[in-house]
């Protein structure tokens, strides 16, 4: 009997789970008043919406060793994904993302003001978020149903249940002459066990920030 019922809840779960896959899911887009625009292709890992369009060009990253990283814009366009979010946790947003991008550029390189050889320029565009869900956020790490669908996100680096996120577009150059070198959009957003991120209407933003400013580092290496 015990057996029977277990199976049961379990199958519940996963009905309940599988309604919810979709609730807080925002795919980002190729925002079409980003300078860059014209020049994004769609890459391989669109379908986990981490870095669905890029930009490339040939580039030795070791040749830079300086980096400028303008104020962070906040989009405009018709096409942004904000919601109804205010404009004051846009600001917020946008404040904390240009300090954190630059604490972690700054462990790679030199932040200057001037542009000038082996320097790179770094522009990004705030383009979307969406807040927590307050209070079922946080439950749905511990409830059966978010902890089957949690556990299958984590497990496929996806989003957690009713979890936000972070829409950006990033703009790489050589600072001396202006070239582009790199463009991406990303979308970034915390992993389904991160029981912090779920507090607060903004905490899985600001974790996706983190995660996106350490994986520019780590692409600039």
């Amino acid at each position: 009997m015990m057996t029977v019922r277990v199976r049961a809840s379990g199958a519940a779960a996963l009905a309940v789970a599988g309604l919810c896959a979709g609730c807080n899911t925002v795919t980002p887009v190729a925002y079409s008043e980003v300078a860059s625009a014209r020049d994004l292709a769609p890459t391989a890992a669109a379908a986990s919406g981490r870095m669905p369009y890029r930009y490339s060009a040939p580039a030795d990253w070791r040749s830079y060793d300086k980096v400028m990283l303008d104020p962070v814009v906040i989009y405009r366009g018709r096409d942004h994904q904000f919601g109804d979010m205010s404009e004051a946790d846009k600001a917020r947003l946008a404040g904390y993302m240009r300090t954190r991008f630059l604490d972690s550029l700054s462990a790679r390189f030199q932040p200057v003001h001037r542009r000038g050889p082996n320097t790179l320029r770094v522009r990004l565009t705030l383009t979307g978020a969406v807040a927590n869900t307050p209070v079922l956020g946080t439950a749905s790490r511990f409830d059966l149903a978010g902890a089957v669908y949690n556990g299958v996100q984590s497990a496929r680096d996806g989003e957690g249940l009713l979890t936000g996120s972070v829409f950006y577009a990033a703009e790489i150059f050589d600072a001396a002459d202006g070239r582009l070198l790199n463009a991406f959009v990303s979308k970034q957003y915390p992993t389904p066990y991160d029981i912090k991120a779920s507090v607060g209407a903004l905490a899985a933003a600001e974790a996706g920030i983190d995660k996106g400013a350490d994986a520019l580092v780590a692409q600039l290496q």
